[in-house]
């Protein structure tokens, strides 16, 4: 019976002395994948992510931030799903519109959006069009009458900042030239700071969170002519939306269900992603980070800071919408195509 009890204390003793299990994280670096250029509203979310939320994840990896342009966030999309391990140690944040290009059977496409590990989205947004003050056009409705379509820049086919301004020529029959291309928002307002474009369509987020968008805002550079929110942003109480506007024409029911598909992936605002796969207990301990991070008051006041508006979805919250908005009915779908090619 000593020898028993004596065994079992040994057993104790050396189970009391051995180091408590190492966090997965511990001493490992995450790198964020961002699709566009440094500077717009998706990088600057991913670097004040970056700083903030390594402190919430245990074992506390530093969070390093990557710029993978091309085609409007599709290199790096297609880099998340396809290339990436998933261990947890890689993420990405792109543009939600490119979804649109899977639907459509785009060929570049090589992720399928709902198979993403979704950790959450920092923000939700609300799309806006806008353009140089000094072209004579004050209204939307003044562009279906330009003696010279005035110049768009764009991201890649399929996002919301070529698709957007697409609709709103399709829909209000307006004279415009889209000229995708441009690897980032920061690209394109330098072209339109330089004349050699016209207009853009992004976020009131990043018009009023970025340069030049805060400036702009303040100097009347350029003029805001709709916004793609159900009701009208503070910041923007005389522009309409473009709900209003397609009350005002009539427009038919088709162009109304095209558009409420075309602004939910605003919706999910910026989410961030992991590759298929990543462990249940990872995907966990990131989405909770994720959770707390988006309560620390440093991170919002240096979001606020920033000119953003930090605005929680969960990563299931993300998971969800993103299964909702992938149900397009066919005869929506036939209406899109035109407008997410040239």
């Amino acid at each position: 019976m000593k020898r028993i009890y004596f065994t079992l204390l040994a057993v104790l003793v050396l189970s009391s002395n051995l180091p408590a299990q190492t966090p997965f994280y511990e001493g490992k670096t995450v790198n964020i994948r961002v699709g566009f250029t440094a500077g717009g509203a998706f990088d600057v979310w991913a670097r004040i992510i970056a700083a903030h939320i390594g402190k919430y994840i245990p074992g506390n990896p530093t969070f390093v931030v990557q710029n993978m342009t091309g085609g409007g966030s599709m290199i790096a999309a297609n880099y998340v799903y396809g290339v990436a391990k998933p261990d947890g140690l890689t993420l990405g944040v792109v543009s939600p519109g490119i979804y649109i290009q899977q639907l459509s059977g785009h060929p570049e496409v090589r992720f399928e959006w709902f198979k993403y590990s979704w950790i959450g989205s920092p923000e939700k947004t609300d799309r806006i069009f806008y353009i140089r003050a000094d072209t004579p056009y004050k209204t939307l409705e003044d562009l279906r009458n330009a003696v010279e379509p005035p110049k768009c820049g764009a991201t890649g086919l399929g996002t919301a900042a070529y698709y957007f301004p697409r609709f709103l020529q399709d829909a209000f029959g307006l004279k415009l030239a889209v000229v995708p291309g441009y690897q980032g928002a920061a690209d394109a307002n330098l072209a339109i700071e330089k004349g050699e474009m016209q207009c853009w369509c992004g976020s009131v987020q990043a018009y009023f969170g970025s340069e030049p968008g805060r400036t702009w805002s303040k100097t009347g550079f350029v003029r805001v002519l709709t916004q793609g929110g159900q009701k009208r942003h503070p910041n923007l109480p005389d522009v309409p939306t473009v709900w209003e506007l397609m009350d005002k024409h009539k427009t038919s029911e088709i162009y109304r269900r095209v558009a409420k598909i075309l602004v939910l992936p605003d919706e999910m605002g910026r989410p961030f992603f992991g590759p298929p796969g990543i462990p249940a207990d990872r995907l966990k301990v990131l989405r909770d980070g994720f959770v707390k991070m988006m309560a620390d008051p440093d991170m919002i006041a240096e979001a606020k800071k920033k000119g953003l508006e930090p605005s929680l979805m969960t990563g299931e919250e993300v998971e969800a919408l993103g299964r909702e908005i992938g149900t397009v009915p066919p005869e929506v779908m036939q209406r899109m195509k035109p407008l997410l090619e040239k």
